[in-house]
């Protein structure tokens, strides 16, 4: 997969070839392995496997609906790659998840690839298992998601306008080339996310322009060609979906992209360091290097192109940091795109590191993992009405698995660089990270079935006949349509629906009293609400027996 030095004799690159598909093969493996372990969670999870879900079953590819409703808050990659799946491989929680992790995946052999084209073969192997153990690529690529997705596009897009840069001044061609495949990233990132899939690679363009003084870099993006591969690919979707909806664009492009970003229409503001700590926590365990990733290296002297490439990728981070942290609308998510570019700029500072030097950036990590030791062992101070302890113990001891594995491979890591090993010690502190952070995921189904309808649809199902209409009233959950296997009618709850409420109110009811009567005309019926509005409409004597209850929510039925 990476460039190989040359060499006299062919035995030590089969070797190294051998060693590194084996490597890949291992991390693949543990990358992809705990994808089903876990329910599917409320919003996110649910709200997009059902899109997909929906899409696959009605064969309409171009309109998505959620819960049979219009939902045009986003594009449409993620539903078309995520309906594949499920015609593909059936319909489970592997299915769902399958498109972000394997963005994510795709993403570090890009950054790998890129690290090896540029500063060799050693650099591709430490930018690859830099990023594929950095918290926030890991977290990000085993949720279902939108941000992996887009980071790949995006990943791809920054990776080959620096391949092209790189290219020498007689392969034109190979460098035109790179500059297609990153306008056709372009229209990948747009029908991901939106027009942020051509603003973040276009605004940085224009800064390190302006900060080089220099417009060649724009110059050079062949404009006439690139345009017409990204309209080619982008364009068709949004054409299609405006005509057989008229409302879309204005809701799409306005409401989704202007509103959100300008006001707090949204209500997910946060400070001007909301993205600060989880810079921090996301780089682990790498943040400790964070200081000295934009310096100059000893390798840059003499080779001008090298400086353009820290240039690029620093603008780049700085600019997604700074354009997120300015936005009314904030979530944990949307500056995950930075992180591939920061794992090239570690590996990158790492060609000249001393190892007694990197001796020293162990400690950081090493102390978050024994931390989450002690606390893991303080478990009963975290439980509480919502989340019991019950729930937290198979976090707790996973948590202490994942920080033995993490302080076992960094004392290997220690020994390895006293021996100058600076890759191995990199993998060694890579894999740690990756395999701990692996199994405190694969513990998390306990916590996460308090945000998923998995154990409802499960008490539900064997109460439900074929035609038995289900309501969610006052309430909704995400995963519940996925779980049920069908859509709910929403009464009285409006929230993100709102637009598909509007252009179809004969799909809901308006309130719980036009609940009531609809409930009362039935034979045979189901609902979803929580605490609240039970007790409400138990004193108002509706008939309903409880078949599921929890501390926030109660499935009733009438039969």
């Amino acid at each position: 997969m990476f460039p190989a030095t040359r060499s006299h004799s062919t035995r030590p690159v089969a070797l190294a070839s051998l060693g590194l598909a084996l490597m890949l093969v291992v991390l693949g493996v543990i990358w992809f392995a705990g994808l089903g372990a876990r329910s599917l969670i409320s919003p996110d999870e649910g709200r997009y496997a059902s899109i997909a879900l929906a899409m696959a079953r009605s064969g309409d590819w171009v309109t998505p609906r959620l819960n049979g409703l219009l939902y045009f808050e986003k594009p449409v990659m993620q539903y078309w790659i995520g309906a594949l799946a499920f015609l593909g491989l059936g319909v489970s929680e592997f299915s769902a998840r399958l498109w972000p992790a394997l963005s994510g995946f795709l993403t570090l052999l890009m950054v790998g690839y890129t690290a090896a084209r540029l500063w060799g073969r050693e650099s591709g192997i430490r930018a690859l298992a830099i990023a594929a153990s950095m918290t926030w690529i890991i977290g990000n690529s085993h949720f279902l998601t939108l941000d992996a997705g887009l980071t790949f596009f995006l990943t791809v897009v920054l990776c080959a306008v620096l391949l092209a840069e790189g290219a020498t001044s007689g392969s034109a061609a190979a460098r035109r080339r790179w500059i297609w495949l990153a306008w056709a990233a372009m229209a990948g990132a747009v029908l991901s996310k939106g027009l942020v899939g051509l603003l973040i690679p276009a605004a940085v363009l224009f800064l390190t322009s302006l900060w080089r003084r220099d417009a060649s870099l724009i110059r050079g993006m062949h404009w006439l060609s690139g345009l017409t591969i990204l309209f080619a690919l982008a364009a068709p979707w949004f054409v299609l979906v405006s005509m057989r909806n008229p409302i879309f664009a204005q809701f799409f492009f306005v409401h989704e992209h202007f509103a959100r970003y300008l006001t707090t229409v949204h209500q997910r503001q946060g400070a001007w360091w909301y993205y600060v700590p989880l810079l921090l926590g996301g780089m682990l365990p790498w943040t400790s290097a964070l200081p000295w990733l934009a310096r100059a290296s000893a390798t840059d002297h003499g080779r001008p192109a090298s400086t353009q490439e820290r240039d690029l990728l620093v603008i780049w981070c700085a600019f997604l940091f700074l354009f997120f942290s300015a936005s009314g609308s904030k979530l944990p998510s949307y500056i995950l795109p930075m992180f591939p570019a920061l794992a090239l700029l570690a590996a990158r500072a790492l060609r000249d590191a001393r190892p007694t030097a990197l001796r020293w950036h162990l400690l950081l990590p090493t102390l978050a993992w024994v931390v989450a030791f002690v606390a893991s062992t303080k478990v009963a101070r975290f439980a509480s009405p919502v989340t019991p302890a019950e729930v937290l113990a198979p976090i707790a001891e996973a948590v202490r698995l994942g920080a033995i594995v993490f302080v076992t491979c960094a004392a290997l890591a220690g020994f390895c660089l006293g021996r100058r090993r600076v890759t191995v010690a990199i993998l060694s502190v890579a894999f740690g990270h990756l395999i701990a952070t692996s199994a405190v995921l694969r513990s998390l189904d306990a916590f996460g079935q308090l945000e998923s309808a998995a154990p409802v649809a499960a008490a539900l199902r064997p109460e439900l006949q074929p035609g038995t209409p289900v309501f969610a009233v006052g309430a909704y959950d995400q995963t519940l349509p996925f779980y049920l296997g069908r859509n709910v009618t929403l009464a009285g709850y409006a929230d993100e629906f709102a637009l598909g409420e509007v252009q179809e109110p004969d799909k809901w009811l308006k309130s719980v009293d036009d609940f009531v009567e609809r409930w009362q005309a039935l034979p045979q019926a189901a609902a979803y609400m929580n605490p609240a509005t039970w007790t409400e409409l138990k004193q108002r004597g509706v008939p309903m027996r409880v078949v599921y209850h929890d501390r926030r929510r109660v499935v009733v039925v009438k039969n």
